[in-house]
């Protein structure tokens, strides 16, 4: 009998300890500190999950976007102390696929998904006819106005086409109300390269053609073209060539340009009179097209959630990332980054205060046209940013950049 009781008591006492080491998972998560949701987004999402899933645990990291894409990579090779839940970009799943980097999780995807999320939105996660995740940050860069500089430089109409931007600009510096009217974010980085990708949508070019570069002609030059005459003529802050996306929010929320590209979270804050000066001064509109060739322009800058191949906590990382991409997760924060469902762009909690914004987003992710979508990626916008960064410093003609550009991918490919 009492051997009986020592054997139950032992196996409940298993129990509980198997029990309490699963209550005790803890899932690394890794996230960027620099555009859409803020960390202050996404640690309050995360304090939803934890209260609803309390055997969990996230540990969150916040990197600046261009350390994300190297900290993945190292943490494949960590085992069981890399990351269960990662943050990627658009650009990156060709070649987290074809390294083994990520999990596939097809079978994960309910089937009535698909048609509930816009098409622009999956292509962020899948490569090969899988997805490698749930896409979360639906995004393209749109075209910022102060609404005051146009209105006191006689100007009534925010511009129609990418030339006509140049034009309003050059009335804008003429008038003295700012010495350079338009800010960008070209320092030698993925920022520059998204907006080329925008430019050379606009004019109709492309990156590749049958697997050779084709950037060195066409619309990828007149884009190139375009970003230089704009320097040229001192339409442009110079400074645009160091700047990142939150130093084109500062010059812009301090009234220092009429004209700036940047994401959606933008909107929010330069509308915010704790964070801008030109709050409710500023107009928001889908990136123009160029007479005769479109009518917008928009660069994919989508992102997904992935598992990386080596968690070991794949059946949880899943639960955290339903949660942060579902509907009225997504909803409830969407002033900072638009949610992926088709549905939420008829809600008041999406809409109100920020249907400039809608509007736009409902041009522009029509037309998003992505960055090379190949595994070797990142050599080749390695090798762009280079290239066109040099030529906006005037080192190189934009037909020598290209070229020289285009010599280096080949090798590559």
């Amino acid at each position: 009998m009492k051997l009986k009781t020592l054997m139950a008591v032992t196996a409940s006492a298993a129990a509980l300890m198997t029990s309490a080491a699963m209550a005790d998972t803890t899932l690394n998560a890794l996230f960027m500190s620099q555009a859409a949701y803020s960390e202050d987004n996404i640690k309050s999402m995360t304090a939803s999950f934890e209260a609803a899933n309390p055997g969990t645990k996230v540990d969150l990291e916040f990197v600046p976007y261009e350390a994300l894409h190297d900290k993945i990579i190292a943490a494949s090779g960590a085992g069981d102390d890399g990351y269960d839940v990662v943050l990627f970009d658009v650009i990156w799943p060709a070649e987290f696929a074809e390294r083994g980097f990520l999990t596939d999780v097809s079978d994960r995807v309910a089937a009535d998904l698909t048609s509930k999320i816009f098409d622009g939105a999956w292509t962020t996660v899948e490569y090969d006819g899988k997805r490698y995740g749930m896409p979360w940050i639906l995004d393209t860069k749109y075209l910022y106005y102060n609404t005051e500089i146009l209105a006191n430089a006689g100007i009534e109409t925010p511009p129609e086409t990418w030339d006509e931007v140049l034009e309003q600009a050059k009335v804008i510096k003429d008038k003295g109300l700012v010495e350079y009217p338009l800010v960008w974010s070209w320092s030698q980085s993925e920022a520059m390269i998204c907006d080329f990708t925008t430019l050379t949508a606009a004019h109709g070019g492309s990156f590749f053609d049958n697997g050779k570069p084709a950037f060195e002609t066409g619309g990828a030059k007149a884009a190139l073209d375009y970003m230089k005459t704009s320097l040229g003529d001192g339409l442009t802050n110079p400074s645009s060539l160091e700047y990142f996306e939150e130093d084109v929010r500062r010059v812009f929320s301090a009234g220092d340009a009429a004209f700036a590209m940047n994401w959606t979270y933008m909107n929010s804050l330069v509308n915010d009179p704790n964070e801008s000066q030109v709050a409710g001064k500023v107009g928001v509109m889908s990136a123009p097209g160029v007479d005769g060739v479109s009518e917008a322009s928009a660069v994919n800058g989508s992102m997904g959630l992935g598992i990386p191949s080596n968690s070991p906590h794949a059946d949880q990382a899943w639960a955290f990332i339903n949660h942060l991409t579902n509907q009225s997760t997504q909803e409830e924060f969407a002033n900072l980054s638009l949610p992926i469902w088709k549905a939420s762009y008829s809600q008041s909690a999406v809409t109100d205060g920020q249907e400039d914004l809608v509007a736009a987003a409902d041009k522009s992710i029509a037309v998003m046209y992505p960055r090379p979508l190949v595994a070797s990626y990142t050599e080749v916008s390695s090798i762009l940013q280079k290239h066109l960064h040099g030529s906006l410093l005037d080192q190189t003609t934009s037909e020598e950049a290209l070229a020289n550009a285009a010599k280096r991918v080949a090798r590559i490919r």
